[in-house]
């Protein structure tokens, strides 16, 4: 086996030691960036991100302290949901979520990060509705307005949350955004930023219905950046399970 390959298999599918203490080097790294920014222990919680990944790994993961498993696919999502019922780990869908998908995740996972449009969210609402279920819900932000990405327009979202909070059962908890790639993680912090401000303003209308105790926002490259600027949802998939062809 020639050193490419062998690390290609590394990287591939990572030996349950290397996925432990993947797993122990960014929670520390969690609660160092929580320090650095005055925060308390716990306020940050760790999504990993389990799409392409096993449900043997994702077992390993667990068993080295992750809580929260996060989705991209549900199709990907139902069998590794079943293999794992009697653990103690919630799942959260983060990937793109098409209206024809709706039925299939209510009450499957305890938060949406990805609500990107009020039509969305409006059948998320009525899915919930007849299946007697609250669903938690954040809404995505195209916070550096690519025309490549979905997401509310930031200069649009305060008056689409005003809508929203007529909604009965889609409940939301706070917004979400992934900023454009960079090179220099700390690059991303002024969109972290004027996320955190949105929430804040949004927050200020006091409305019944809508809460803005979520930020969900920073992955692998740049999650210590978000946190300084007030994540309390990090979405980190190759930190701990390496790279994966998806």
């Amino acid at each position: 086996m020639s050193g490419r390959d062998s690390c290609e298999r590394t990287m591939e599918s990572p030996i349950p030691e290397a996925i432990a203490k993947r797993v122990q080097s960014v929670l520390t790294k969690i609660r160092s960036a929580e320090e650095k920014a005055g925060r308390p222990a716990g306020t940050v919680r760790l999504v990993a991100a389990t799409k392409a990944v096993t449900i043997e790994h994702i077992g390993e993961g667990v068993r080295a302290g992750l809580s929260i498993l996060g989705e991209n696919r549900v199709q990907e999502a139902l069998p590794k949901i079943a293999a794992y019922t009697k653990a103690p780990v919630h799942w959260h869908f983060i990937g793109q979520l098409q209206r024809r998908k709706v039925r299939s995740v209510i009450g499957l996972f305890d938060l949406i990060h990805s609500v990107d449009s009020l039509d969305l969210a409006q059948e998320i609402d009525r899915r919930a509705r007849e299946a007697g279920r609250q669903q938690n819900v954040l809404l995505e932000v195209n916070i550096g307005k690519e025309r490549t990405k979905a997401g509310f327009h930031p200069d649009d979202v305060i008056q689409s949350v005003q809508m929203m909070a007529q909604l009965s059962h889609a409940r939301i908890k706070g917004l979400m955004t992934i900023p454009p790639l960079t090179a220099d993680p700390d690059l991303a912090r002024p969109y972290f930023r004027t996320l955190h401000d949105l929430a804040r303003q949004i927050a200020a209308l006091d409305l019944p219905t809508v809460g803005m105790d979520e930020l969900s926002m920073g992955m692998s490259n740049d999650y210590e950046v978000a946190i300084e600027e007030g994540a309390t949802l990090v979405r980190v998939g190759t930190a701990i399970f390496g790279a994966r062809h998806v």
